[in-house]
């Protein structure tokens, strides 16, 4: 039973510090989609992101998968 609840306990943190690190990357104006998926890998990166300074100018965005094609009909 004791592996259990740590598993629940990591699962709770894991999906906390997602969403707080979400929300501090919006705040910051970073790339919110990468910062709420690295939080939600390693927990700790919460900590980084609140000390990193607030970014000036637009806020970066990940390529589109189709960025790179054509807009025209094959």
């Amino acid at each position: 039973m004791d592996v259990v609840r740590g598993i629940v306990i990591w699962g709770g943190v894991a999906l906390a510090s997602g969403a707080v690190g979400g929300i501090l990357a919006g705040v910051k104006n970073r790339d919110y989609s990468s910062w709420m998926a690295w939080c939600f890998v390693l927990p700790p990166l919460v900590l980084i992101l609140l000390l990193l300074p607030r970014y000036q100018g637009v806020r970066p965005r990940q390529p589109r998968l189709d960025a790179g094609e054509e807009s025209g009909l094959l």
